[in-house]
Order: C-alpha cells, then structure tokens, then sequence
C-alpha cells in the first residue's frame, strides 16, 4: 500500500504555548517512556522528522531517532548505563556469607502449615542472623544493616516472622457425633484375669 509522505502543509502546527507544554511534559520523562513520548509528538506535529523536531521543541535528534526505531520495531533499547550500573546486591557481593546465611536461615525454618506458599517461616530476627553470622567469624564489613539482612532473608525465600503453629479444628456437632458412633462400635476390651494354678 502506497504510503503518502506528509508535507509541512499537511502538519498540525503547535502554538509557542504547545510547544513550552511538550517541553515541560518531555523534561518530566526518563528512558524509553520519554522516548515514546518525543517519537509520537513527532509523528503528530514533524511528519516524523527528527531534523524538524530538534528545531521545532529542541530534543536531540538522535534520541527521536532512537524513540521513532523503538516505535516502529516495538522493541525497547537499554542503554549500558542503565542495563549494567548500580550497586550490586549483597548476596552477589558476599557470595560464601550468603550461603552460610542462607545454612542458618534453613536450620531456624519451619514451612507453612498449609503449604499454600512456598516461603518459609523463621524465628530467626535480622538482627540474630547478624550476631550468629558474627559469632561464625565473619567479619563486620561483610555483614550488612539490620533492614537489609531482613531484605537478604526475603530474597532468599525466608519470611520474618513468629512460626505460626498447625491449630487443631475447633469440635463442631457432626465431628462430635462421628467420635461418638465409633466409641459405641469400638469394644472395650475387658482387663484379663490371669489365674496361677
């Protein structure tokens, strides 16, 4: 299907007021949402010209490039950057006290009762898992905060909180009649009398 190139004449053309608002709209975004963003307003108000859109709202025309690639292939791109930097997590960090955490998390660990998830329950506080890593030998820089040992044990599948005990159903009427009716049936069975002859 032939595809008709817009013209300048065909545009819509934003007033200076549009324009601050598409500006002040776009300085609000990061990353791939401000991407899109910047490519649709292009579309709409450049005919798809980035050369036109740097000069008209002042992006830069390879970021409007890179949002119209995005567009068109419905594939997002991840800068280096934003793909690779940030600090890493303490487990990757300390990967022998993460394990030795994780021996220690498993020997305080109880599942829960009705097994409907499959994290485990702990007595064992942040702030124990801590003193027990220390008293294993591992030195203070290699332990991390209170709150994010507590984030550590949640990652690693443990729950901090009091191990909650299996409670027995509560009698109800029909239970109590079952027990009944199988007390009847049950015989008693009568103490033998041994005699010496």
């Amino acid at each position: 299907m032939f595809k008709q190139a817009l013209t300048p004449s065909f545009l819509q053309s934003p007033t200076p007021d549009q324009i601050a608002d598409l500006r002040l709209a776009a300085s609000k975004m990061t990353g791939a949402k401000r991407r899109a963003f910047q490519a649709a307003m292009t579309v709409k108000y450049c005919g798809g010209n980035a050369r036109r859109a740097e000069r008209m709202f002042g992006w830069g025309r390879h970021t409007v490039e890179l949002g119209l690639a995005e567009r068109c292939t419905g594939i997002i791109c991840l800068g280096a950057q934003s793909a690779f930097s940030g600090r890493k997590r303490w487990e990757a960090e300390h990967p022998q006290v993460a394990q030795a955490l994780r021996q220690l998390a498993e020997a305080h660990a109880q599942q829960d009762p009705t097994f409907r998830t499959p994290l485990a329950y702990t007595r064992l506080t942040a702030k124990g898992a801590l003193e027990a890593l220390r008293a294993q030998g591992y030195a203070e820089d290699h332990c991390p905060s209170p709150s994010t040992m507590a984030e550590v044990l949640n990652r690693l599948g443990f729950r901090l909180r009091k191990v909650v005990k299996a409670k027995p159903q509560k009698k109800i009427k029909e239970t109590e009649a079952i027990f009944d009716n199988i007390k009847k049936k049950t015989p008693r069975r009568r103490p033998q009398v041994t005699s010496h002859a």
